[in-house]
């Protein structure tokens, strides 16, 4: 969770809210998820950082498990996407109107428990999907490899798996979903977001 003035100083309370960062590896949905998260002055959880904690790992421990093993099968996934619906709705029952889930959600499924999970706490869900061109991928994951603050183990292989099997969202079929390409700077995207019809309400400063 990232640090906040206080669980008081939340815009909006009584609207409960559930904003999703969501996208392949290198997408830029963290660096988007927690600006954001600043800016609305919200509870923010990165999946990564998650599935460490989870593992008695540190942040920067380096896991280079292979794809789809270790602490990244299907049931430690699993197991991560439960304990941040727990931790939102442990968030909420703190005061806080808006929640930052920070992940891939590569899965209808775990997108729909999410929101699933909003509708049961009288509140809203929105999706925003990061993309970004292949070249930009592999730049910032060169640049991850040389980051020793680095949280995620997404690497080339991970992203080429996540292409052949990511259940990319359809807005017309998955209620509150925002596709934004992340290849512009952080403070013109949560611009666009502030001004977006799905996200106007969230009044964020």
């Amino acid at each position: 969770m990232l640090p906040n003035e206080s669980v008081s100083s939340v815009l909006n309370p009584e609207m409960k809210m559930i904003v999703v960062f969501l996208g392949m590896t290198a997408s830029g949905k963290s660096t988007l998820g927690e600006a954001w998260a600043r800016t609305c002055r919200a509870a923010y959880h990165n999946t990564d950082r998650v599935r460490k904690e989870l593992a008695g790992l540190e942040p920067t421990d380096r896991h280079p498990d292979q794809v789809a093993q270790g602490i990244y099968s299907t049931v430690f996934t699993e197991a991560t996407y439960q304990a941040l619906l727990d931790y939102t709705r442990k968030d909420f029952a703190q005061g806080y109107g808006m929640v930052v889930l920070d992940g891939s959600y590569s899965k209808r499924r775990d997108r729909d428990q999410v929101r699933s999970l909003a509708e049961e706490l009288g509140g809203r869900s929105v999706f925003v999907f990061c993309t970004c061109s292949e070249a930009e991928v592999q730049r910032r994951l060169a640049r991850r490899e040389r980051d020793p603050e680095a949280v995620s183990d997404g690497r080339w292989e991970i992203y080429q798996y996540q292409q052949a099997t990511f259940e990319v969202p359809n807005a017309l079929e998955e209620r509150g979903c925002i596709i934004l390409d992340t290849e512009q700077s952080v403070g013109k995207m949560v611009t666009w977001l502030a001004a977006h019809p799905l996200l106007q309400e969230c009044h964020c400063q």
